[in-house]
């Protein structure tokens, strides 16, 4: 077990701090987000170039190094062995929070095996800044990230997910939208659903209501920009209804009949009928014998 004090000065390691940044608005850009990146020592940033661009608007400097994907590992061991030297870390990703959809969820692991202290910086979620405008149930949900890129494999997913009474939230590249919304009709029926295009940006766009409606519109009008689906969950009384109980079309005679068959006494048939129904024994004994 692990107790971290975030704030505690005594601390022998530096702090990875895990920032989230404007998906869009740079108006969305807190205040606590912004002394943090003007402060630390580093920042790891998802694509430096991009990054750069966010700083330059707020005219910091702080030493920006490359932290994606493809290079976790190697980088990894390099941040942590700074953060153990006493450096401060500022973890940071293209839009949104790190380590959803992004990269992040690595070094944050290791910093906490390691015992440095991780202190997360609040900011903008493109998946819940869709969820709570929707319209749709905001909770329970489950975020599912991006869908895989195969069709078998996308369907398999979706598929998985299809009975569960939960808002479905997922990101999709434009070029591949169309072809996840017509997975989705065939894996989960003609749900409502609520697709958030550009969020916080000039050019927000929101489609609300039939999935087969808001897929014949974008197939009308094209894609363009970044997309968040959030998709209806399964109606519970659609798949969770219990199978009607063998003796359901036999009158309480015919009940009682099936159980003499079977080699019972009429004291036990009765009683094993009545059980059945949840009904009072002596019920089930004078409708046997009227």
């Amino acid at each position: 077990m692990n107790v971290q004090k975030s704030f505690d000065e005594s601390s022998k390691t530096g702090i990875l701090y895990v920032v989230g940044t404007p998906i869009g608005n740079l108006q969305d850009f807190s205040p606590r987000a912004r002394e943090v990146l003007a402060n630390v020592d580093l920042i790891a940033a998802e694509d430096t170039r991009h990054t750069k661009k966010l700083l330059s608007a707020f005219q910091f400097s702080t030493s920006l190094t490359s932290y994606h994907e493809h290079n976790e590992k190697s980088k990894g061991k390099f941040l942590i062995q700074q953060l153990l030297e006493g450096k401060s870390i500022a973890l940071v990703s293209d839009a949104g929070m790190p380590g959803i959809s992004d990269p992040g969820e690595v070094i944050v692991r290791e910093a906490v095996q390691e015992g440095i202290t991780v202190v997360p910086i609040p900011g903008p979620s493109a998946a819940l800044t869709a969820l709570v405008a929707s319209g749709l149930i905001p909770q329970p949900f489950l975020f599912l990230g991006f869908f895989p890129r195969e069709k078998k494999d996308r369907r398999k997913e979706l598929k998985k997910w299809a009975t569960m009474p939960v808002t479905l939230i997922c990101y999709e590249a434009p070029h591949r939208l169309v072809d996840l919304l017509s997975d989705a009709m065939d894996a989960l029926g003609d749900r409502q659903v609520a697709i958030a295009r550009e969020l916080t940006k000039k050019h927000e766009e929101w489609l609300r209501g039939p999935l087969s409606e808001c897929l014949s519109y974008i197939k009308e009008n094209g894609v363009r920009g970044e997309y968040v689906c959030i998709l209806e969950g399964a109606d519970p009384s659609e798949f969770n209804q219990e199978p009607p109980a063998w003796w359901s079309s036999l009158e309480v005679i015919e009940h009682v009949e099936h159980y003499l068959r079977q080699g019972m006494t009429t004291k036990d048939a009765i009683l094993q009928t009545s059980k059945d129904r949840d009904v009072g024994k002596r019920e089930v004994y004078n409708l046997y014998h009227t």
